[in-house]
């Protein structure tokens, strides 16, 4: 029987994968294989997707307009488009071109959710209360 959910790669194994893509020179005339690039693609949406919806569900325990919950809901905003776009044309330009694009978008999405468990462990700050007259 087939598995109905698709394997997620971890974040050990997307990280150097995100080094790599955001290496590679689109000037040049040495771009990756076609199927390396579009593989790539399929990586980083599906862990890109994962990595926004757990990142979702972490803001709810911050306060919105926090520092980590400003960063967060921009990395958001552009995990709603970026992996919801077509597959890229079959041309190794594109392909690897939006292979970076969803490797920076993975970035900050690790990025923020960092930001947001450390938020998470200062917990609420104390409000300013003042004494004075009493």
């Amino acid at each position: 029987m087939a598995a109905l959910t698709r394997d997620v790669p971890d974040k050990v194994e997307i990280l150097p994968l995100v080094e790599t893509a955001l290496g590679w020179d689109l000037q040049s005339q040495s771009l990756p294989e076609l199927g390396e690039a579009l593989d790539l693609v399929t990586q980083f949406t599906v862990y890109g997707r994962v990595v926004a919806d757990d990142l979702r569900t972490l803001c709810f325990s911050i306060p919105a307009d926090s520092d980590a919950g400003r960063t967060a809901q921009a990395a958001l905003s552009e995990s709603t488009r970026r992996p919801h776009l077509p597959p890229p044309t079959a041309t190794q330009p594109a392909a690897a071109q939006r292979a970076q694009h969803l490797a920076r978008l993975i970035k900050a999405l690790v990025r923020a959710t960092g930001q947001v468990n450390e938020a998470q462990a200062e917990g609420p700050k104390p409000q300013h209360t003042t004494t004075k007259g009493t």
